[in-house]
């Protein structure tokens, strides 16, 4: 059972990134007046806000995807799921930090919940090695 709930979380988890997707294509807004990843303190100076949303918007995905992949696999009891998941939170992680304003403020809106809950992800994968399938 523990099995099958966990692989619903990872699924749903990926899910997620896409709310951020579509917000930072400005196809919806997640809530008034967020202008997350509009001020990235790594990509707004450099290349503008619209191509920021766009890099933005393609991490979002490639997470989403991966994490899905990796979901699956995981249920499926597959052999590459972990590498999958973790490369997922990975990316998430990378994203949720490039993608940042630098501000403290209002951090849940900018991905911070995400980043703590792939950091529990890849912790329980790579160091405590759970689950294990034996």
């Amino acid at each position: 059972m523990i099995r099958i709930v966990f692989g619903i979380f990872l699924i749903l988890h990926g899910l997620v990134h896409m709310f951020y997707f579509g917000h930072s294509l400005r196809l919806f807004e997640l809530r008034p007046g967020l202008a997350w990843p509009d001020g990235s303190w790594a990509f707004a100076r450099l290349v503008g806000d619209e191509t920021t949303r766009l890099l933005a918007a393609i991490f979002c995905a490639l997470a989403a995807l991966v994490f899905v992949i990796g979901g699956i696999g995981f249920l499926a009891r597959l052999d590459w799921w972990r590498l999958l998941i973790g490369g997922a939170a990975a990316v998430s992680i990378l994203a949720t930090l490039l993608f940042w304003d630098g501000k403290m403020q209002q951090l849940d809106d900018k991905g911070f919940v995400g980043l703590l809950i792939n950091l529990a992800i890849l912790a329980a994968l790579f160091v405590f090695h759970w689950p294990r399938f034996d």
